[in-house]
């Protein structure tokens, strides 16, 4: 299990006001917005959401440098857990031909605002408890998900990943190192149920046995 960061460039490049994201709204009525996970979550307003979530490629270098450092071949199937809309899956269809890509979202309102091209390929659920036998996938990824799971979800979760992914899995969650990004994702979570410091989330992957590799979002 190796640390690997694919995800800063794409992080990094949303500016973030952590102040307003506590003032300009009820916190608490904005976090029941969000976990609705519907319009307002995905489409609506930026201070309950993603303020309008619309394909723009971003994560096309994302699938690139994975496929790279994978080795994912034509006739590999992957499987995206917490999919969203699907863009990564269907970045990486632009990555690697003939591959198979599949996802899995809690999200209904999600899945029919997908990418047509992968729309039929996503499955409404949660992710601790997948749908598919064991060692199905060359490669199972998940961004930004696993942390917005309840701890009883969350070790079913890595579990399953571990049990549906043939050996090459990847994940990123949210977490902190200090005080100050401590606060930071206070601040601007909506989702978020885990908090987690880096060698809490160790001690989740020891705990689970998952044996893939890992990044982590930093709020600085």
């Amino acid at each position: 299990m190796s640390y690997l960061d694919f995800i800063s460039l794409v992080h990094k490049s949303t500016p973030r006001d952590y102040v307003s994201r506590v003032t300009e709204y009820p916190k608490a009525q904005a976090a029941e917005k969000a976990k609705a996970w519907g319009y307002d979550y995905w489409d609506g307003d930026r201070r309950w959401g993603y303020g309008g979530m619309t394909y723009d490629g971003r994560w096309l270098k994302v699938a690139k440098a994975m496929a790279k450092h994978y080795g994912i071949k034509p006739g590999d199937k992957i499987l995206d857990v917490g999919c969203g809309k699907g863009f990564l899956m269907y970045d990486f269809t632009l990555a690697v031909s003939d591959i198979e890509v599949f996802g899995l979202d809690l999200s209904e309102y999600a899945k029919e605002h997908a990418k047509k091209e992968i729309r039929e390929s996503i499955t409404t659920g949660n992710a601790s408890l997948l749908p598919w036998d064991d060692d199905t996938f060359d490669f199972v990824v998940s961004i930004n998900t696993l942390h917005n799971l309840p701890n009883y979800d969350l070790d079913s979760a890595l579990r399953e990943i571990e049990r549906v992914g043939k050996g090459k899995k990847y994940l990123c969650v949210e977490s902190y190192r200090n005080e100050s990004e401590k606060a930071n994702l206070l601040y601007w979570q909506l989702t978020c149920e885990s908090f987690c410091s880096p060698q809490e989330w160790e001690w989740w992957f020891n705990r689970t046995g998952y044996s893939g590799d890992h990044s982590f979002i930093f709020f600085e």
